[in-house]
């Protein structure tokens, strides 16, 4: 074949092959884009829900007024003057949304009750609960949910005396044992307090139990990238507390 007839056959076929190309590059950017404009318009739909006006407006408070208001409440649960709560119609101002003024990470231990400890109603307290009140992943993302979604502008772990999960942590580190079943991972979370405690001497059971809320406040103070930046923008506090049993009581620790 001369050099003008393949010169001539590529002119000929090269603008079919580059048209080919074209539509299925466009064709993609078409579908990536689609995609994108899927995904913005499901996180915008998801988050709308979230900033329509909120349905309890004296829950839109500063951390500082969030953290009056929880003092307050407590003062009254421990006083014995709990307020009264009209249920029915916080149910039905709470259907559509919720605006809590705070977010509590408690033990789970049956008595320790944070609604009723900071004398609230319905859609005040977003409560997580689990053994030994620490912050695991899910419980992270459940409280960047209550912040970046719920405006929530404080958060409280609050541990308790006499904690039988710390209690446990402590026993298994001393006997060198392991618990049945899915215990253990409640140890390894509560392990570095219950380990920094017992280097302390005196008391190991109380200052395992405050070194558990220190520990676990510091934690979700430095979560990236949501819990952090709430704090360094002054949008969110992160306080700890420890209820007392017998008086019902919560001391606030870890301020700062």
């Amino acid at each position: 074949m001369c050099e003008k007839c393949s010169e001539d056959r590529l002119s000929h076929t090269g603008p079919s092959r580059r048209s080919a190309m074209q539509l299925a590059v466009a064709a993609l950017g078409t579908a990536v884009a689609g995609q994108a404009f899927t995904s913005q318009a499901f996180v915008s739909q998801a988050f709308a829900k979230e900033h329509k006006a909120p349905p309890k407006p004296q829950n839109v408070l500063s951390p500082d007024a969030a953290l009056k208001r929880l003092t307050e409440g407590n003062a009254r649960y421990v006083e014995g003057v709990a307020r009264r709560h009209d249920f029915k119609h916080e149910r039905e101002a709470l259907a559509g949304g919720q605006n809590p003024f705070a977010a509590v990470l408690s033990c789970a231990d049956s008595r320790i009750a944070p609604e009723y400890a900071f004398d609230t109603g319905r859609g005040d307290l977003f409560v997580c609960r689990v053994a030994g009140n620490f912050a695991g992943t899910e419980t992270i993302a459940s409280l960047e949910y209550a912040v970046a979604v719920l405006n929530t502008p404080l958060i409280l772990v609050l541990g308790h005396d006499a904690c039988g999960a710390v209690d446990a942590t402590l026993k298994a580190i001393k006997d060198n044992t392991s618990p049945p079943g899915h215990i253990p991972s409640l140890v390894d979370a509560i392990a570095p307090a219950a380990k920094a405690a017992m280097q302390q001497g005196g008391d190991v059971l109380d200052k395992a139990i405050r070194q558990n809320v220190i520990d676990n406040v510091g934690k979700l103070k430095s979560a990236a990238p949501i819990l952090n930046a709430a704090v360094e923008q002054g949008k969110l506090k992160v306080v700890g507390g420890i209820y007392r049993l017998t008086t019902g009581t919560v001391d606030l620790i870890a301020q700062g």
